[in-house]
């Protein structure tokens, strides 16, 4: 069955309130004062079954200036919205108001619904209904449906419902498999459930037991029981109105509060910079400066936020353009998602926009290709959206798991995006997603870093990885350098060496002169023994030549050298028969001490202690705070 979201607008004292108990039978009134003084203060809730194959969740909003914040949010996530307009006063202050949030929020369908035609005659209604069609001309509601209706003579229901069902028919069903997310607009304490949470479930389907998170807080719940318009059920869909019983850190009243949000899957995180396209309505005097404090409605969240104009200095009404919201509390928002703007003060509708970075870098200023990027997420095809989103991320890359909350896509629609998608056009790490240009820069990095590193020291076999991977911006994940090597070796565009990578068409070449050099290090390194010089030892003509490391590293590098610590070098040979020594007389031996060891390295203190850590670091021999022990060897 679907089930989609219904809701009112309209001017205060339109009958929207009285319309809904006509249609559904419920009193969607429920506080004492809402009842005293006969207007809707907080939202309302009832449900319309229609036929078996669709029901809608109804939302009655207020229509008192005063309560705009509640008309905002119960308008955010509607499907269908029922534009209330009383035959006796026609358009009104809110009227207006409300079809300008309408059409901000991008709700899909408008009907209009003529109330209290009982308390006019024909001629008047005929003006009212022009008036109407005046007011919407201009917009995307050009065309909606007007349906004349009394709830007090229940005249006019029928055809009305015949119209929700025809505009239901336009509208996509909300899908069950995309991320749950419920905007909480009430929570309280029942005895016996605890703490309760409801709201209607935008997006996703949501299970008794589920595991889930109330953002931007942060905290970790479990769910333990669920109602669907006081309903018990198994599990809630997109679109119903549910009643969450919580458990866990997320049940604390104290922190849970109105505008936070119930979500189930990874990859939401609290929101404190959003870039976003502003349009600011025409019929109104405010325009959006540099800095300029503004309110910022987003589902069942009011927060504060500055402007960050990043293409000019002001937006004036009527106008669009690229802003970065920094707020002053955090949201959990979703790509694509719709708000609207509300001035500092006076509290005014201004504006409205649409979210194309959740969480934005901070931006100051945009240029044309980053421009171009922003219009491919907000209104390209999902690859162009996803590989616009990459070129923004740029260094950072995107996480693979955050990508159907920063692009609004649906789950399925980034996997199967991410599995047409060349893979030699895009780099994936572990967790992370970098884009096409990314993936060139890297490559292009990391090989201008092995040649350099060949250049500079010609004699060494390979470049160290450490310096392969300081190629790469600071900004860049620790593992998107390995990755490229990776990529690179499996090429046979690099080739693995003593810890390290290279150019395969390398080869250290050694002058006459270094080969000369070359032969006295090794004689000097096998006559001195477990005891060869340092290099601070070594004579002064070889000591002070610029080459000494590079010559020292080959030798290294092929075998001939071995590093005990820095600048402490045996022969390799030396070292292996060391370490025999010490293996064949004493093994099985414990708690060890440096004189211990005399015998089989016969060398003095200083020179002892750098050989047992390095066999220690070998396994040759194990130390602890009585001393060192030699396992037995089979």
């Amino acid at each position: 069955m679907a089930s989609l979201i219904l809701g009112t607008a309209g001017h205060i004292d339109h009958g929207k309130t009285a319309l809904v108990r006509a249609l559904t039978g419920v009193d969607t009134d429920r506080l004492q004062e809402e009842k005293e003084r006969g207007i809707t203060i907080e939202l309302g809730f009832a449900e319309l079954p229609v036929n078996s194959d669709l029901r809608f969740g109804v939302v009655d909003v207020p229509g008192h200036e005063a309560f705009v914040r509640a008309m905002v949010a119960g308008a955010a996530g509607m499907d269908i919205v029922l534009l209330v307009v009383a035959a006796d006063e026609g358009v009104m202050p809110q009227t207006r108001e409300h079809l300008a949030i309408i059409e901000l929020l991008d709700v899909p369908e408008l009907l209009v619904a003529i109330t209290k035609i009982d308390m006019v005659d024909e001629e008047w209604l005929e003006l009212v209904d022009a008036d109407i069609q005046a007011l919407l001309e201009g917009t995307r509601y050009r065309s909606a449906g007007r349906l004349p209706t009394s709830a007090k003579e229940e005249k006019g229901l029928a055809p009305l419902i015949e119209a929700l069902k025809e505009a239901a028919g336009r509208v996509r069903s909300r899908d069950g498999v995309d991320l749950v997310r419920l905007p909480l607009d009430r929570v309280f304490t029942i005895q016996g459930a605890g703490t309760v949470v409801t709201g209607t479930l935008w997006t996703g389907t949501l299970r008794d037991g589920d595991r889930v998170k109330i953002l931007p807080l942060d905290l970790n719940a479990r769910v333990r029981g669920l109602q669907v318009h006081d309903r018990p059920v198994g599990e809630a869909v997109a679109g119903d109105r549910t009643a969450v019983a919580i458990t866990g850190e997320g049940a604390d009243r104290t922190r849970v509060v109105r505008g936070t949000t119930l979500v189930k899957d990874e990859g939401w995180s609290p929101s404190w910079m959003i870039t976003a396209l502003i349009e600011l309505l025409v019929d109104q005097d405010w325009s959006i400066c540099r800095n300029q404090r503004v309110h910022v409605h987003h589902g069942t969240s009011e927060v504060l936020a500055r402007c960050s104009l990043l293409e000019v200095d002001q937006l004036n009404p009527g106008e669009s353009g690229w802003v970065q919201l920094r707020l002053e509390q955090p949201l959990a928002v979703r790509g694509k998602d719709r708000f609207v703007l509300r001035a500092y003060s006076p509290v005014t509708t201004i504006g409205g926009g649409v979210v194309v970075e959740p969480t934005a870098p901070k931006r100051n200023k945009i240029d044309q290709s980053t421009s171009e990027a922003l219009f491919s997420v907000l209104g390209g095809d999902p690859l162009s959206a996803i590989s616009g989103y990459l070129d923004l991320r740029g260094w950072k890359g995107a996480n693979i798991d955050a990508l159907p909350v920063q692009t609004g896509f649906l789950p399925a629609t980034v996997e199967s995006v991410l599995a047409g998608i060349d893979q030699a056009s895009l780099l994936r790490t572990t967790r992370q997603l970098f884009a096409q240009s990314v993936h060139q820069k890297a490559e292009d990095l990391i090989r201008v870093a092995v040649q350099n590193g060949h250049t500079n020291d010609p004699l060494r076999t390979s470049v160290p990885l450490a310096l392969v991977r300081a190629a790469l911006p600071k900004s860049a994940p620790s593992d998107l350098a390995d990755a490229i090597v990776v990529k690179l070796l499996k090429e046979g565009v690099l080739e693995s060496a003593n810890g390290g990578v290279r150019d395969p068409s390398h080869r250290p070449t050694l002058s006459q002169e270094q080969e000369e050099v070359s032969g006295r290090l090794e004689e000097l390194f096998s006559s001195g023994g477990l005891a060869a010089p340092t290099i601070e030892e070594l004579p002064t003509d070889l000591r002070e030549r610029p080459d000494i490391w590079s010559l020292i590293k080959r030798l290294e590098s092929v075998g001939v050298l071995q590093e005990i610590a820095h600048g402490i070098y045996v022969e390799s040979e030396e070292i292996k028969a060391a370490e025999k020594r010490v293996t064949e007389m004493l093994s099985g031996q414990i708690n060890l001490g440096p004189a211990d060891f005399k015998e089989a390295l016969p060398v003095t203190r200083k020179r002892l202690i750098p050989l047992l850590n390095y066999l220690d670091g070998k396994g040759t021999t194990v130390r602890h705070e009585n001393g060192r022990d030699v396992p037995e060897r089979g």
